[in-house]
């Protein structure tokens, strides 16, 4: 009975339901203490804008991407030497035959006031279009000048000590390594970061740059006007200079990408001068039967390679060198470092080997003066006459 007579009730309507809620949600305590408050960035309402006590600084303008229609200012240096990709790995001496690409700027279109030749950034004309420029006669006086300038009085054997225990592996970490392509034009950036912070650089030199170690150290003097204090092997510390500001530091503008080295004359030739092609190939033949001289290390240091070759030439004609696992560009760097150092001949490079012959009229050089293993520097008369030679 009671359920046929709820069933026969009508449903509340919708109106009374809502009714119902509103009025008991209105008055009741979890509303109050659980309501929802939007934040001001989201409410619909006006937004007052609150006083910036910073109005009066100038806002920092919007990011805006880089864009190649941008009107970039070219950097203006004024360093008295010709750019190149490597200072010691390359002769302005030597023409090249030719180029591989494109005269591209490596430092970036319209990046640089000098015109890149393909070869090198010439400081004398920058409208210059010829694969090499001559030098102005007066760069080298005002590098001397500079230099002189930055580097003041010399030190004292007490300083020299200081800074060369200051820059020893067991107390400084810093440290510039010089590889396969030598001093390059960027790492002179680097040195100069690390004179912010250091008054000497230690600089780690191996693979093909230290055949010719002297070269090696006149290029880093000669490029950042700094003072080598000392010599260990192929590990080189590089003073600044008593008179060096860092806040006045050049301006070095730097390579985007390695550029393409040019092509230059054959170092191996059919017939070797003076011989006929067939002495020419039983030469080559003997050459690759010697035993080996030595066997170079892939990234070594080759500093006393250049003596031993001399010494070999005083007993046998033909000198082998073993440089098995190196690239084809490094041996062929080695063996034109061995021609004008020794001096001698190159005979071939087949089989990963260097070949060299010392001529019919070979005479050992007067001249064998070269950098001994290790050189402190510490005498300054010793010093300026060093800079003299």
């Amino acid at each position: 009975m009671t359920l046929t007579r709820l069933s026969r009730q009508k449903p509340p309507s919708l109106f009374i339901t809502v009714r119902f809620l509103t009025r008991h949600l209105s008055t009741s305590k979890l509303r109050d203490h659980y309501s929802f408050q939007p934040p001001p960035s989201l409410s619909l309402g006006p937004q007052k804008s609150k006083s910036n006590p910073n109005s009066h600084k100038k806002q920092k303008p919007k990011y805006r991407p880089p864009s190649s229609l941008d009107q970039i200012k070219p950097i203006y240096s004024d360093l008295p030497f010709d750019f190149r990709f490597s200072y010691t790995e390359s002769s302005p001496t030597v023409r090249p035959i030719g180029l591989r690409e494109p005269k591209y700027s490596p430092f970036g279109p319209g990046r640089l006031d000098r015109e890149w030749t393909g070869v090198c950034a010439p400081a004398v004309d920058p409208k210059v279009k010829s694969l090499e420029g001559t030098e102005d006669p007066n760069l080298e006086a005002k590098r001397k000048l500079l230099r002189g300038r930055i580097q003041g009085a010399p030190l004292t054997e007490a300083e020299r000590k200081f800074l060369v225990e200051k820059c020893q592996r067991n107390r400084n970490k810093r440290q510039i390594n010089l590889g396969r392509d030598g001093l390059t034009h960027n790492m002179l950036n680097d040195i100069h970061n690390h004179w912010k912070f250091a008054e000497a650089v230690r600089i780690k030199c191996l693979g093909v740059p230290t055949v010719d170690m002297k070269n090696v150290c006149k290029q880093l003097e000669d490029k950042t006007f700094g003072k080598i204090i000392q010599r260990h092997g192929g590990t080189l510390i590089l003073y600044r200079g008593r008179n060096y500001n860092r806040k006045k530091r050049p301006v070095i503008p730097l390579m985007l990408w390695k550029p393409q080295e040019p092509v230059y004359p054959r170092l191996i030739k059919t017939t070797i001068d003076g011989l006929s092609i067939e002495e020419t190939k039983e030469m080559r033949k003997r050459g690759l039967a010697v035993p080996a001289l030595t066997k170079l290390a892939k990234n070594g240091y080759y500093g006393s390679l250049v003596p031993m070759v001399r010494d070999a030439f005083v007993v046998s004609e033909l000198v082998r060198i073993d440089c098995t696992g190196f690239e084809r560009s490094d041996y062929k760097k080695i063996g034109c470092k061995l021609r004008d150092l020794v001096p001698c001949i190159l005979v071939t490079f087949e089989k990963e080997q260097i070949v060299v012959w010392r001529g019919q009229d070979y005479k050992p050089p007067e001249d064998r003066h070269f950098f001994t293993d290790r050189e402190f520097f510490d005498d300054p008369g010793c010093d300026m006459e060093r800079s003299d030679e």
